[in-house]
């Protein structure tokens, strides 16, 4: 069982969430502005890692008419973005999967939010690559993840500031404090300047800082 198979995880996943990541609803809604800078109003959009759904349903809150194709390859995680979208799923193709699931589109815009810290660089590069494919010319890409400095000191720095504010959001401090080994261990975390150098080696232009919460940073780029 994958950590995002098991039913008390992916239950209360919505709420865990947002104790984790500094101001997570905000996030998606300039994602979403992000995206509607280049996509047209009618935009087919990719969301990688569109797992839980909660990216999906701001987007499709804000912007009516676009329309969207959801990968993820929890089968799980799908299910519970599908209860959290309501009437809105009809607006999604859902394929459970990773990139190489992913319709060849071409698609107006494309994120993957908290997904691309799970992958090692190669792979991490790889996914990209595949993204930049099947985007139009112009087309927007918007991504978020852990990416903090990649020496001792700096993770820990980094991590245990994660874990105080996952604290003053209510987390359980055992818990919160239990998640800085699980990250280093588990995280293929990489620097800011390397996710930038990967989002450049994938084909993607312009690469823009826009969000920074604590150890967790985000990107649009452009495929040119």
């Amino acid at each position: 069982m994958t950590p995002f198979s098991d039913p008390a995880l992916v239950s209360g996943y919505a709420d865990k969430t947002a104790r984790l990541v500094p101001g997570l609803r905000d996030l998606h809604k300039m994602a979403s502005v992000l995206m509607a800078e280049r996509a047209p109003a009618d935009a087919r959009v990719l969301v990688l890692g569109a797992g839980g759904g909660l990216e999906l349903k701001a987007f499709a809150e804000l912007q009516p008419a676009w329309q969207f194709d959801g990968v993820d390859p929890s089968a799980e995680m799908l299910a519970l973005a599908r209860t959290t979208l309501g009437p809105l799923a009809s607006r999604v193709r859902w394929h459970e999967g990773y990139i190489d699931s992913a319709p060849e589109g071409p698609f107006d815009a494309a994120t993957c939010l908290l997904t691309l810290h799970f992958l090692p660089a190669a792979e991490r590069r790889e996914t990209l690559a595949q993204i930049h494919r099947r985007l139009r010319p112009g087309a927007p890409l918007v991504v978020a993840h852990h990416s903090f400095a990649d020496d001792d000191p700096g993770k820990d720095r980094w991590l245990a500031r994660n874990a105080a504010f996952a604290i003053a959001s209510g987390v359980p401090a055992v818990q919160a404090r239990s998640s800085i080994a699980a990250i280093k261990e588990r995280l293929p975390v990489l620097s800011p300047e390397q996710d930038v150098a990967l989002l450049y080696a994938a084909g993607f232009s312009n690469v823009e800082l826009f969000y920074a919460g604590l150890s967790f940073k985000g990107w649009t780029a452009f495929k040119p």
